[in-house]
């Protein structure tokens, strides 16, 4: 007869496939609210200092978030909490938006929606790395990545549909329905994963590899003591360039506001959305696919050139053609990286110190782009609206080289 713990364990693909749901019921909500917020904070009175200083301090607070949730997930036994309670305070209060009246209320909204997604990023994460091998890293998170982006798209149209008819603050409130789907989908679809193979149904074999490997990563000395684990040169490496990319990668909200600086209108903000969203969905499980077959630094550096063509087209805006083709453009950029890179900084680590990992590089990241959103509202305030898409641009050109000239160590 077989064990009974063991049928109890999940499978991997009820996981994926939750994960997934959840993601594009959350993005779909997140995505309602984020197209029109440029738009609603100047009919609040706010420009683009305003939303460099909410997007600044919200990823901030998500930057702690994501370091101490890393730390958490390679310590505790259930790391469903973390995702679950992420989703849920995430998803409570973007309807809020509604009843605001000042910028700095949206400030509370955006700081408390960020922590939320900064605790349960990193569990989330190392929770899909334990139901795949690291053959299967790119195509899992693109997977997630792709269903995260269709909801991007649903997200914009509703958006649309809202706006004609109802008004902004509709927007917000009708942002609560996928938002209650996302958290019912994490409390009832997915199961823990802790301790698992890939077939998500027998113990880890890494869990139980031989001494060596534990020395090398730090694991347990030749008599037995346990030591500290340390992080590998390769991953310092990812994450230097990642953190030079992420401070010319300011909010995206940047991007609305300089195409409605162009002459595109607030009605049609959530249609950039739609548009880039379009590509990123269809994009990111081929991009994750190909990651697993070739190099992932080549993949992530041609997305970062990507950014760069975007950024500049936005900087020069010849046209409001070109911008609708550049937005959709952007999406290819964010399909060649997310996942990928995710992918890229979880193999470069053992399966014990995973989630340390994603949470230094989500807090490396996080800072960075804090840093972005206060200097473009800042060079944008002194030097006009070109400057700080110019200097995105040239950082993003330099990244790119510095990934495909390091060295890469072993996949």
């Amino acid at each position: 007869m077989p064990d009974r713990s063991t049928q109890a364990r999940p499978s991997a693909a009820r996981n994926l496939y939750s994960f997934g749901l959840t993601s594009f019921f959350n993005d779909t909500a997140t995505e309602m609210a984020y197209w029109v917020l440029p738009a609603f904070l100047v009919s609040l009175g706010a420009g683009p200092a305003q939303l460099g200083v909410i997007e600044g301090i919200a990823e901030s607070v998500a930057s702690f978030a994501k370091l101490s949730s890393g730390y958490l997930a390679d310590r505790i036994e259930r790391r469903k909490p973390l995702v679950v309670g992420g989703y849920f305070v995430a998803n409570a209060v973007k309807p809020l938006l509604a009843i605001v009246t000042s910028w700095w209320q949206i400030l509370l909204i955006r700081f408390t929606d960020r922590l939320a997604k900064g605790v349960r990023g990193a569990p989330r994460d190392v929770m899909v790395a334990e139901c795949v091998g690291k053959e299967r890293l790119g195509s899992a998170y693109g997977l997630i990545q792709s269903m995260d982006s269709a909801g991007a798209i649903a997200g914009p149209l509703a958006a649309l549909v809202l706006l004609a008819r109802y008004g902004i603050r509709s927007v917000f409130w009708a942002a609560a329905v996928p938002g209650v789907l996302s958290v019912l989908v994490a409390v009832f679809g997915i199961r823990e994963t802790k301790g698992l193979s890939s077939d998500g149904k027998t113990p880890d074999p890494v869990k139980h590899a031989p001494k060596a490997a534990s020395l090398a990563s730090g694991g347990i000395s030749e008599l037995g003591i346990p030591t500290r684990v340390g992080l590998p040169a390769t991953f310092y490496v990812v994450l230097a360039t990642v953190t030079l990319f992420s401070i010319g990668n300011s909010s995206d909200m940047f991007l609305v506001m300089r195409a409605q600086n162009i002459g595109i209108g607030v009605g049609l903000a959530p249609l950039l959305g739609l548009v880039f969203n379009l590509t990123y969905t269809l994009g990111s499980w081929p991009a994750g696919w190909l990651s697993d077959h070739f190099s992932r630094r080549w993949i992530a550096a041609i997305g970062y050139l990507i950014f760069a063509v975007v950024y500049f087209v936005f900087g020069r805006a010849p046209s409001v053609l070109a911008i609708w083709i550049i937005m959709a453009v952007y999406g290819i950029y964010y399909a060649l990286t997310q996942p990928v890179l995710k992918a890229l900084v979880v193999e470069t680590v053992t399966q014990d110190i995973r989630g340390r990992a994603l949470g230094i590089y989500f807090f490396a990241t996080s800072v960075a782009t804090l840093a972005a959103s206060v200097i473009t509202g800042e060079l944008w305030k002194h030097f006009g609206g070109s400057v700080p898409f110019y200097v995105s641009a040239g950082l993003a050109v330099v990244s790119a080289l510095v990934l495909l000239v390091s060295p890469a160590g072993k996949r």
